[in-house]
């Protein structure tokens, strides 16, 4: 079954089996309708604590607080020349994208940037690892987020296929070293994974899918 979004795309998504829950479920990114399995549980999976969502007001209450510590912290940036880094990472769908936005959004872009790298270039494979991510780092006073980083390396690629289980193990036994030199070099570095349960992220999935101003996100890899 296709839907226009399929046509549009060219993306053929099947049916798949997956096990949620210690149960093997059909899910069918393509069918409208999102299956019961997944609805009533896309909140509370993955032992989210709550099972209410948060207030609308309290959110944009928190949310404008926390932004304004923001600005007050790129202010004394600039006037210390401080360097500060961030690398988001989480699972697909889990709002990385959504939450480095929010982190972005009153801050003076021209000293906060979001980096998000394509694929890497054939140039770039023949490359130490690590260097691409270099050019990237940033200078005093500036802020800057990764949108995703090295760590594709520590789980997407050897998922995938994309390095060997050598090049897997040498990046788990080089990382703690690179990133040690970026704090030793004065570096303010912080790392943050986002974590979601199965069936928030097939809801989430599913939304990409069936938006039109979404589904461009959606690969058959997403639920592979």
């Amino acid at each position: 079954m296709k839907n226009d979004n399929q046509n549009k795309d060219g993306v053929d998504a099947k049916p798949i089996r997956i096990r949620v829950g210690g149960k093997e479920r059909l899910f069918d990114i393509d069918d409208p309708r999102l299956p019961d399995w997944v609805e009533d549980h896309k909140l509370t999976a993955g032992g989210y604590p709550y099972d209410q969502r948060m207030k609308r007001s309290d959110f944009d209450e928190t949310l404008e607080t926390l932004q304004k510590e923001l600005v007050k912290l790129q202010s004394w940036m600039q006037a210390t020349g401080e360097r500060v880094m961030v690398v988001m990472e989480g699972r697909d769908a889990a709002g990385k994208g959504g939450t480095i936005f929010r982190m972005h959004r009153y801050m003076n872009p021209r000293t906060a940037r979001i980096v998000a790298l394509p694929k890497p270039t054939e140039a770039e494979r023949g490359q130490w690892y690590f260097q691409r991510y270099i050019a990237h780092f940033p200078t005093a006073g500036e802020f800057v987020t990764f949108d995703r980083s090295w760590y594709n390396r520590a789980g997407v690629e050897p998922v995938m296929g994309f390095c060997t289980p050598e090049q897997h193990q040498k990046f788990l036994d080089d990382a703690p070293r690179f990133e040690l030199t970026l704090v030793s070099e004065g570096i303010r570095f912080f790392k943050f994974w986002l974590n979601i349960g199965q069936e928030t992220q097939l809801d989430r999935f599913h939304d990409r899918r069936h938006s039109p101003l979404t589904h461009w996100k959606f690969s058959p890899i997403d639920v592979a």
